[in-house]
């Protein structure tokens, strides 16, 4: 099998997250035969080097069966495997669950957040949902503070600036349900920044009181109640699979289309203007052509002296006043 890059290798083995499996590569947590392998880029063959992970070797690199499962992230959980601060987290809800496998969540939800939620150990699967260039759907169920006028809900679905310099991909919102202080949306991103729901109401002016996430692309909540876990059926990963694949197409033609390169093409720049030698026409004249004649003298009246000098006394008649 030839080599392949290290984090790359690591996340299909179901280790981390290409980025996660990079960080642990920085941290000197890595080592190929022994060797710390401690510098991005580095590459191993999976099949012929050992290859472990805080001391553990790696395994399940080839031929392993995966594993995916849709669970429903109650409220006050947050979305790793394990917390310092001993909060309820992602493994206490498999374990409750009678899942035994070494599995990871695919993107987070907030702590006070609920909903649909991807668990699986295929890395290379996680690395395609999470990256930005997939554009995912993916649809929340959300409830805000007072009613939004309509021109505000149309600010947020053309996109706004929440990061420095940054404004989010544009939005779709409907509205499902209007109280007398609260509203309710069906809104869907194709992006996924950090608090990125909260932070576009806030921005104007109606913060968010409940939020809960309904689907990602393909995949929905269903019947799921908070608290459960179940296997992705073999019609639900094949769907996925398939929105995975139209999603990056479409990125890669949209990429293709700047200059052949699958890059935008930068401006071009503006050509430097050349210095005008007298006698020759300006640019943009037709070879051969005279040279442009000065431009024609305003004609001075005969009153008129030289110019800012006052005029001359007697010059022209003086209006005798009538007499009453």
């Amino acid at each position: 099998m030839p080599e392949e890059r290290l984090q790359k290798i690591l996340a299909r083995a179901g280790i981390a997250s290409r980025r996660a499996a990079e960080q642990l590569m920085l941290e000197g947590k890595v080592t190929v035969n022994g060797a710390r392998a401690d510098r991005l880029g580095m590459h191993a063959d999976p099949n012929r080097d050992d290859i472990r992970v805080g001391g553990k070797k790696v395994t399940g690199l080839a031929g392993t069966p995966r594993h995916y499962f849709l669970a429903f992230k109650p409220r006050q959980m947050i979305t790793t495997l394990s917390d310092p601060e001993g909060r309820a987290t992602i493994a206490d809800l498999l374990r409750d669950n009678g899942i035994r496998v070494r599995v990871y969540p695919v993107g987070r939800l907030d702590w006070d957040a609920d909903g649909l939620l991807l668990v699986t150990d295929d890395g290379d699967l996680a690395n395609r949902v999470m990256h930005p260039r997939s554009h995912l759907p993916k649809v929340y169920k959300v409830k805000i503070k007072g009613v939004p006028e309509e021109r505000d809900l149309d600010r947020v679905r053309r996109g706004v600036m929440i990061d420095k310099g940054s404004r989010t991909l544009p939005a779709e919102i409907a509205v499902e349900e209007l109280g007398e202080d609260n509203a309710t949306l069906r809104v869907t991103l194709v992006e996924g920044r950090q608090n990125q729901i909260k932070r576009m109401f806030e921005l104007i002016g109606h913060p968010v009181r409940r939020l809960r996430r309904l689907e990602i692309g393909p995949l929905k909540i269903g019947k799921l109640k908070p608290g459960q876990v179940r296997p992705l059926t073999d019609v639900e990963l094949s769907r996925l699979r398939k929105a995975l694949a139209r999603a990056e197409a479409d990125a890669a033609g949209a990429g293709a289309a700047g200059d052949g390169t699958g890059a935008d093409a930068p401006p071009a720049a503006r050509p430097a203007r050349k210095p005008r030698v007298p006698g020759l026409p300006r640019a943009g004249g037709l070879p051969g052509a005279p040279p442009e004649a000065p431009p024609a003298a305003r004609k001075k009246s005969p009153s008129a002296g030289p110019r800012g000098a006052r005029p001359v006394r007697g010059t022209a008649p003086r209006r005798r006043p009538k007499t009453p």
